[in-house]
């Protein structure tokens, strides 16, 4: 699978690149099919604690699954993410599986 981060108004750290390189590569446990991700990260100018917006877009054969999720940090955005794609992934798998037999 390729994965493209793109952070805007910020330049994302190697640290945060090798934490969403591993946690998406885990997704193709539970799908095999993945074509790319992309990974993208924005700091919103808000007062509130809240305000990193992370935004997964997986492309799988014939679909594409996109999550967004606004945390206090990166990481967390990305842990949500990926658990909620882990879970339509899995929902996708078990729909193309009931359709083959």
């Amino acid at each position: 699978m390729k994965i493209n981060v793109q952070s805007v108004n910020f330049s994302a750290d190697q640290k945060l690149l090798t934490f969403v390189q591993g946690k998406l590569n885990k997704l193709e446990n539970h799908f095999d099919k993945i074509i790319y991700a992309d990974v993208y990260f924005k700091v919103q100018n808000t007062s509130g604690p809240e305000n990193k917006i992370t935004e997964i877009l997986v492309s799988i054969p014939g679909d594409e699954m996109i999550v967004k999720k606004t945390n206090k940090k990166f990481e967390e955005g990305v842990d949500e993410a990926v658990s909620s794609l882990r879970r339509q992934l899995r929902k996708r798998k078990e729909k193309l599986s009931a359709t083959t037999f």
